[in-house]
């Protein structure tokens, strides 16, 4: 039976992943959306089981994924889906 090294706990970010900026460390515009670590984890998670489930890309996944929501919350901005009421 392989051994599982990997934590259950999925909110955990993988070892080099940047630590979130703090929102004060901003400026209003940077601010304007940064992605939850929740949201971040998920997205990553996906990534890692649509490559074929293979150890070792951890930082990868989660930098893309970070980098994906912020294209995309950028895109809605210049959209203006965020403002719809």
């Amino acid at each position: 039976m392989k051994e599982n090294i990997h934590s259950n706990n999925q909110r955990q970010k993988p070892a080099g992943a940047p630590l979130p900026v703090s929102p004060t460390a901003l400026s209003a515009r940077e601010t304007a959306f940064i992605p939850s670590p929740d949201e971040v984890a998920r997205k990553a998670y996906f990534t890692y089981v649509n490559q074929g489930s293979q150890d070792g890309h951890e930082v990868q996944h989660w930098l893309q994924a970070e980098q994906e929501l912020i294209t995309e919350r950028q895109l809605t901005r210049v959209h203006a889906f965020h403002n719809r009421t």
